[in-house]
């Protein structure tokens, strides 16, 4: 199977995650701490991965400063483009309650929350995808880590959607879409840096990998605070820890 459609299929599953989670939503009631737990579990798997599948392997190929440079550069476009959606509606997208305005409340939200949902998700897709580009296969640790954060992504800001009065045909046609998106951007990924420089190739990855740390810091961990409280940091550390064993194994 040609590399572009891996990248295309993986970059789909992973983003199917975030519809299976909307569907738990919306067809049962989950507790708010089993959700905030998932996500603060899920936070820690992603650091991972970024931390030893993702950076690690982009200062290793591009070097030190391109990687930097990369890293906080994703970082300051992610939170310029949350910045403008949050002043559109989008600031609570993945909370589970009444955070979320409706569209009566605050006219566009639902375009800005689903525009902010594709913007968490397009990072996550495009690493899936480059991380092919090895030969050696798929990065196992970082599609575990994404569809593992995904899911509760989804189940939260699903739950949130219906508590604000948002259709099930805009809920599921959000996650849907975004897990179809989720495969193109891993797939054109593929495409338009397959034969890339190494180097190329690091710092593109550095820029994803900065993006998808600032977005579990400002939508996954303060969601997850919200209800686990005191014990965010040791389920986040615990995530973490099964992420790294399992990449080590």
């Amino acid at each position: 199977m040609a590399v572009w459609l891996q990248a295309g299929l993986w970059g789909l599953l992973a983003g199917g995650a975030l519809v299976v989670g909307a569907a738990i939503a919306w067809f049962a009631r989950v507790p708010r701490q089993v959700v905030a737990s998932i996500m603060a579990f899920g936070a820690g798997v992603l650091i991972s991965a970024l931390a030893f599948d993702l950076v690690d392997e982009a200062e290793s190929t591009g070097g030190l400063r391109p990687t930097v440079i990369g890293f906080l550069g994703g970082a300051a476009v992610y939170v310029a483009a949350n910045v403008v959606l949050a002043r559109r509606g989008a600031r609570h997208r993945k909370r589970s309650e009444d955070q979320q305005p409706s569209e009566s409340e605050q006219q566009g939200s639902g375009t800005a929350i689903a525009i902010g949902a594709l913007l968490d998700g397009i990072p996550e897709s495009v690493v899936l995808g480059l991380s092919l580009l090895g030969g050696h296969g798929v990065g196992v640790a970082v599609l575990v880590a994404i569809f593992i954060s995904n899911l509760p992504e989804g189940l939260s800001s699903a739950a949130g959607m219906k508590h604000s009065g948002r259709s099930a045909r805009y809920v599921f046609g959000v996650w849907v879409g975004i897990a179809v998106i989720s495969g193109i951007a891993g797939l054109l990924g593929v495409v338009f840096l397959e034969g890339a420089q190494p180097a190329t190739v690091a710092v593109i990855t550095a820029v994803a990998a900065g993006a998808i740390l600032a977005m579990v810091a400002d939508t996954m961990i303060p969601e997850a605070f919200e209800r686990t409280h005191l014990y965010t940091g040791l389920i986040a550390t615990i995530g973490f820890m099964v992420s790294f064993t399992a990449e080590r194994l």
